[in-house]
């Protein structure tokens, strides 16, 4: 998710600095002009197209299955034997004295890791707790999409759920949100807003999971998006909501410029905005002593400066697997897909440094400070027993184009009502300011006092309630 940013930092530092003194009103005059420009335009919108990512050539004469069909996972003794064989044969590297996770996974840290994998783990267990929600496949285009669909269990004379797409990211998966849903579609159990009450929908993107992948190239966050809007079709929603972060963040926000009349909210705990430009590197070469001239706040210099050191050079030290992902992702998805504890670091690391950047400072990168090793092995154990990491790496191929710049979505604003949750410990950080030019309809941006990249995962409640707040706004302006 990295490159977008890469992109930005490096319009930045390779722009043209003015030859003279920027008058500041010079900037507030350009940007009303934008502002009355872009309110004079035409609402434009994605055209949705069409695909076909089956294997062979799309039938012509059979029509598509669109039954919506209960999917259970469940525990094969074979499965399990086959793992534990690999876990017993893992050959460590040799740790470095002192390293932490600055080299990555701490090796002899992975091997507590694996121990408890191989000796404590309890997969069944986990199936069970998995299973607590109902599972779904169904075939759109070509491919078996896999997803949750949590009804609440109870609801108040007259009142209405409310449809939420949840969308989850790499290396995620739908049960990043088993902690969010219980929030959400029993909120008064939870001491959350009664009256915000939600059905929500966790599908596995395709190749993440129990999603079926492609079985050819091309297959991007458009398409995604696509089939997502199909999915909700297929349920009966004409309207709905949208929440992501991750890819799911890319994803939510591409459906509701492809279908922004079926889209009444669309709520982000991680935002990637378009190439800066001038208004940007003005905001940061005043940002730093002058944040309330260019709309920044006290929080907003907290969170960026210093910029090359908490940007760039934070960028350098993340984007690494982006790079390979975005390049060549069959060759390390090879190894992954052959070895549970190489796949367990990789995934794993993230869950680390992506929680907190500070966790490189720790022999255990911090990984029980915010979930349980079930929790993280669970996760992985869903990447494993679907084969799925390789298909899920090759979704950053398919979604760095040579020109990101120029992909559609950058011709056509978002409109409809926004939310984003900015979590203090997320991999980048988009004030409200920059913000407000790509999503146009801001309706609420939040400070979030802690958390990080999973934050259904790590902080459910904070998520759940700005979810509730954003989209109680929302409904209002609706009823009026």
């Amino acid at each position: 998710m990295w490159r977008q940013m890469v992109e930005s930092s490096r319009s930045v530092i390779n722009e043209h600095w003015p030859a003279s003194v920027i008058v500041p009103a010079t900037a507030g005059i350009g940007g009303v002009l934008a502002c009355w420009i872009l309110k004079g335009r035409k609402k434009k919108s994605i055209d949705l197209g069409d695909g076909w990512w089956g294997p062979g050539q799309r039938p012509h004469l059979q029509a598509e299955d669109t039954s919506v069909r209960p999917f259970r996972i469940e525990v094969s003794e074979g499965d399990l034997k086959d793992l534990h064989d690999r876990l017993d044969r893992t050959r460590f590297s040799s740790p470095l004295e002192d390293s932490k996770f600055h080299y990555g996974f701490n090796s002899s840290h992975l091997r507590k890791v694996i121990s408890y994998w191989r000796n404590q783990f309890d997969w069944p267990k986990q199936v069970l707790v998995l299973n607590r929600y109902p599972h779904y496949k169904t075939t759109i285009e070509g491919l078996e999409v896999h997803f949750l669909h949590v009804k609440p269990p109870h609801l108040a004379p007259g009142q209405k759920a409310l449809p939420l797409l949840m969308v989850h990211g790499w290396p995620g998966s739908f049960y990043e949100f088993y902690r969010i849903l219980p929030l959400l579609t029993e909120p008064a159990k939870h001491g959350l807003n009664p009256d915000v009450v939600f059905e929500v929908i966790c599908p596995s993107i395709p190749g993440y999971g129990f999603s079926e992948a492609s079985h050819k190239t091309g297959f991007s966050a458009f398409d995604a998006a696509r089939i997502f809007y199909k999915l909700m079709l297929r349920l009966g929603f004409d309207e709905f909501y949208l929440q992501g972060g991750d890819w799911g963040s890319r994803i939510t926000t591409l459906l509701s410029q492809m279908k922004p009349e079926s889209v009444r909210g669309l709520h982000l705990n991680f935002v990637m905005l378009p190439k800066g430009g001038f208004g940007v590197l003005i905001s940061l070469v005043l940002g730093r002593y002058l944040p309330w001239l260019v709309g920044l706040t006290k929080e907003d210099v907290r969170r960026i400066y210093p910029y090359f050191e908490k940007n760039v050079y934070a960028l350098l030290l993340e984007s690494g697997y982006l790079h390979i992902q975005a390049t060549k992702p069959d060759t390390v998805g090879s190894a992954l897909n052959d070895s549970p504890a190489g796949l367990a670091a990789y995934i794993l690391e993230k869950f680390s440094t992506w929680t907190d950047s500070a966790f490189r400072e720790l022999e255990d990168g911090g990984l029980e400070r915010k979930y349980s090793l079930d929790d993280l092995l669970t996760n992985v154990m869903i990447y494993w027993l679907s084969g799925s990491i390789t298909s899920s790496m090759r979704f950053y191929k398919e979604n760095f184009p040579r020109n990101y710049s120029q992909t559609p979505d950058t011709k056509v604003g978002i409109y409809v009502p926004t939310g984003i949750a900015a979590f203090p410990c997320e991999l980048v950080h988009a004030p409200r300011v920059w913000a407000k030019r790509r999503f146009l309809n801001l309706v609420t941006y939040n400070y979030m006092p802690r958390g990080g990249h999973f934050a259904a995962l790590e902080e459910p409640e904070l998520l759940a309630r700005d979810i509730q707040d954003f989209i109680s706004r929302v409904e209002k302006k609706h009823s009026v």
